[in-house]
């Protein structure tokens, strides 16, 4: 068997990209998720971290298995062909969603960071991402290999200060009172099942395309240990910052005060995680389109476009902390249903 670690890594950079969206670059979805909650929070990423590593290789290892060309025969593996059907009508609400939320994240690093209109940045994002999108599959490999990198050596630059603080032992041990406290029980599920329902739509597409199930298997290795030290790194860079809900993009605010020489670069990377995110929610809902009917791509993603902006000119801080729970709720059956499946491999799919 060949092992092949340049795909892995690429598979591995496609997971990471799709998942870290503007909530997670931001570190507004990090820290409604996670760092409110102080020690709770860090005890909810280890498990959210495992979570990652597990399932999301066995998603993409059964899509390959059964040859699922997008979500939607992936979802009527999974829950049966009526109850599937119902779940994509979800799914394509969600995706809708969650695009409008990048757009508006997108246009919130322009105004709030770059001191430009908001519009700016939605505009420029749905450019770039038709650009991309007429590519393929190559463009989205190639976005997500470049920007996945960098942030996370911005993460590891941002936690290497935070460590470096007298106070950071306490921070990191400490419990805030949270009304909602329970929440953080129920963290770790909710926010792997929202980032792994929705990363489904381009996983599963790209899983198809590779086929070979050790590249697929150690691609959600590595992908899933890389969301995990991500995670571990924003959250041990957020909970230094006094006030940390007060933000809608906490991470730069952090990255200005403790190594201002690289924020002009840090937005830029932000920006590109944003990006590689609206780009994966568009390639998985335009194949999806293409389920229904023959429509060229560039009149699927322009339909796709029109609708997430008029969703995204809604407030960033307000779409993320209505939407995102409520999804990570909805995706708490798929999540269920896959950890139940079971999956063994074919010996076709063990000789790759």
């Amino acid at each position: 068997m060949r092992k092949n670690w340049p795909a892995a890594f690429q598979i591995a950079a496609v997971y990471v990209g799709t998942v870290i969206g503007a909530g997670f670059a931001t570190g507004k979805e990090i820290v409604e998720f996670f760092s409110r909650f102080g020690f709770f929070g860090f005890i909810s990423i280890l498990m959210s971290g495992y979570l990652f590593i597990a399932l999301g290789s066995k998603l993409m290892r059964i899509a390959a298995q059964i040859n699922a060309k997008s979500y939607q025969e992936f979802n009527e593996y999974l829950f049966g062909k009526w109850p599937g059907r119902v779940i994509n009508i979800f799914m394509l609400f969600m995706l809708l969603g969650v695009s409008a939320v990048m757009l508006a994240g997108a246009g919130a690093v322009f105004e709030e960071q770059l001191g430009l209109t908001k519009n700016l940045g939605v505009f420029l994002t749905i450019g770039l991402s038709i650009i991309v999108m007429l590519i393929g599959t190559k463009g989205l490999f190639a976005v997500n290999s470049f920007v996945v990198p960098l942030m996370i050596c911005f993460s590891l630059i941002l936690m290497s200060y935070s460590i470096q603080m007298p106070n950071f032992l306490d921070q990191l041990l400490f419990i805030p009172h949270a009304e909602d406290g329970w929440k953080s029980v129920v963290a770790p599920f909710s926010y792997t099942a929202l980032n792994l329902g929705l990363a489904q739509a381009v996983l599963v597409p790209i899983a198809s395309e590779i086929k070979d199930d050790w590249t697929i298997k150690w691609g959600g290795i590595l992908g899933g240990m890389a969301l995990t030290l991500i995670l571990i790194a924003s959250h041990s860079t957020l909970i230094m910052l006094p006030n940390l809900e007060l933000y809608e993009i906490p991470m730069a605010i952090i990255m200005k005060n403790l190594a201002p020489f690289l924020y002009g670069v840090f937005v830029l990377v932000i920006y590109g995680e944003i990006f590689t995110s609206v780009i994966g929610n568009v390639f998985g809902l335009d194949r999806q389109l293409k389920q229904y009917m023959a429509i060229p791509t560039m009149v699927s993603v322009t339909a796709i476009f029109v609708v997430s902006y008029l969703i995204s000119l809604v407030n960033y801080g307000t779409l993320l902390s209505y939407l995102y729970p409520l999804f990570g709720y909805i995706c708490m059956t798929f999540f269920v249903l896959l950890w139940m499946k079971p999956f063994t491999p074919t010996e076709k799919s063990k000789r790759g």
